[in-house]
């Protein structure tokens, strides 16, 4: 689950990470109070949950009450990434020296969570990785004993030479390190990390990311999701109990099983096409989620072609195929569909396919091979 940048600062501020002071604002008219209140200039930051805000136009810097109240107007409501912007944190704007980068990220090589720093910050921390990764330190977090002081101040070393400066950012790492694992996140991030002009250590940008498998457990960050914020397909997807994240592709994918379904993405590339989605629709063999499936999948205005891999352990292959056919009497298909199944029931499930006018094929490759081809105008 992400949470905006302004839910993560304040989870941060109660840590004691130094943060500029900033509030939501939801009218012009509130971000202009709130840049009143705070009595400096100030960034209007459109909160949507979607990379290259700036790039947008959703973050302007505003010497002026007034000019935020313009910014926030020109901003409420923009579309980014296909995001309406129903919201702006209006925070004080901070006089920069230097940028750098913190974040946690869980790593499944090491099977820790894994600090990264890197004194490059304020820019793409994955383009620093691909062309000069020697800027970053990566340090495992043993989860027996968390981040030690000695750790953090080596990291902290590590980012700057100056004693005073380094002790600051090895603190604000122990507090990011508390607050990632008190919140359940995946993924908590400083981008960037300040150094200001009289040597103050602040936290200008928060990123945080949350396990879903936490959320259970934890229903004060629970209460943090903005629907509004997130893809319709796939806030449909969840209250339907699939997993599903949307991407950038026109092959859409039906898969059981986590497993299966990265590996027929992989094999979707493998053979030159893109997937339009990962949807996993697990062990059941309740047929309502595949109706459920296809009708996320066909409102995808980019899928070209919908391929089915199935491969029927607790799965039941005819329950499937059942789903299929429901789904597909009641909204007619207006894109191809290759279906894969094979394992439980899987003759009757050919059958069942076979009598309401659909073919399937046992083999993998060859159904991919064969949604890619449809996918891109083949026949």
């Amino acid at each position: 689950m992400n949470i905006h940048e302004f839910q993560a600062k304040d989870i941060l501020r109660r840590y004691g990470v130094p943060i500029p002071p900033g509030d939501v604002a939801r009218t012009p008219d509130e971000a202009k109070a709130i840049a009143t209140r705070i009595g400096k200039a100030v960034m209007v930051k459109a909160q949507v949950h979607a990379g290259g805000r700036g790039k947008a136009g959703g973050v302007k810097f505003c010497p002026t009450p007034d000019v935020a109240k313009e910014k926030a107007t020109a901003i409420l409501g923009m579309d980014i990434k296909g995001l309406r912007v129903e919201q702006v944190l209006v925070a004080e704007a901070a006089d920069i020296g230097t940028e750098a980068y913190v974040g946690i990220i869980v790593d499944r090589a090491t099977k820790k969570a894994v600090f990264m720093v890197s004194a490059a910050g304020g820019i793409d921390i994955e383009e620093v990785a691909a062309t000069t990764p020697e800027k970053i330190k990566y340090h495992p977090v043993d989860p027996r004993y968390g981040l030690r002081p000695y750790e953090a101040l080596q990291l902290g070393f590590f980012l700057y030479k100056d004693a005073k400066q380094a002790k600051a950012a090895a603190q604000i790492m122990r507090q990011l390190w508390q607050a990632f694992l008190d919140s359940g996140c995946s993924l908590a991030e400083i981008n960037p990390l300040v150094v200001t002009p009289a040597g103050e250590v602040i936290a200008v940008d928060a990123k945080m990311v949350i396990d879903d498998n936490e959320l259970d457990r934890k229903p004060a960050i629970a209460a943090l999701r903005d629907e509004s914020s997130e893809a319709p397909s796939e806030v449909e997807a969840r209250k339907a109990n699939l997993t599903f994240i949307k991407l950038d592709g026109n092959v859409g994918c039906v898969v059981n099983g986590a497993g299966l379904a990265m590996a027929t993405m992989d094999l979707v590339k493998f053979y030159g096409g893109e997937p339009a989605n990962f949807l996993d629709i697990g062990g059941s063999s309740n047929p309502e989620k595949v109706v459920n499936a296809l009708r996320i999948i066909t409102a995808d205005p980019n899928v070209k072609c919908i391929l089915f891999n199935i491969f029927g352990g607790i799965t039941r292959t005819d329950d499937v195929a059942n789903g299929i056919v429901t789904a597909t009497k009641a909204n007619p298909l207006k894109v191809p569909i290759v279906i894969r199944l094979t394992g439980t029931n899987e003759e009757i499930a050919v059958k069942i396919l076979q009598d309401n006018g659909f073919s399937a094929s046992s083999d993998m490759d060859e159904a991919v091979q064969r949604a890619v081809e449809l996918a891109k105008g083949g026949k």
